[in-house]
């Protein structure tokens, strides 16, 4: 695993919303802004089932995210990686705590219990930054 540098660990741990690309089943990519999470060299975010970037995960783990810093828009990490895991369990609690980190809301506005909700876990390959 490549480790996430120190010097842009904090684009990932504030408030910045991260564009997620993956794979479409005829190879064309398609890019999704999501809230994001951080756990040691490990970028999580959570989505619910069935969704095209959920769909395109199960089919094909390889994926490029890019965080832009709010603050400086000319510093950002991109990361290009592959899902390492997968799984709901917990993740109608972690999608309230990334709405707490991005809103300042104790509860997931867009909660649906026709939904279920699935954590990602990506394993960084690859990483470039800027500024």
């Amino acid at each position: 695993m490549t480790a996430i540098p120190a010097s842009h660990r904090d684009i990932l741990e504030g408030k910045n919303f991260a564009h997620i690309a993956t794979l479409m089943k005829d190879g064309s990519p398609q890019v999704t802004p999501v809230w994001i999470d951080v756990d040691g060299d490990t970028v999580i975010f959570n989505t619910a089932e069935g969704r095209a970037k959920a769909r395109n995960l199960d089919r094909d783990g390889r994926v490029a995210i890019a965080v832009q810093d709010l603050d400086n828009p000319y510093r950002y990490i991109q990361i290009r990686g592959v899902v390492e895991s997968k799984t709901t369990e917990g993740a109608d609690a972690h999608i309230d705590k990334l709405a707490k980190k991005y809103t300042g809301a104790d509860r997931y506005a867009g909660h649906d219990p026709a939904q279920t909700r699935v954590i990602y876990r990506i394993r960084p390959e690859r990483i470039q930054t800027m500024g």
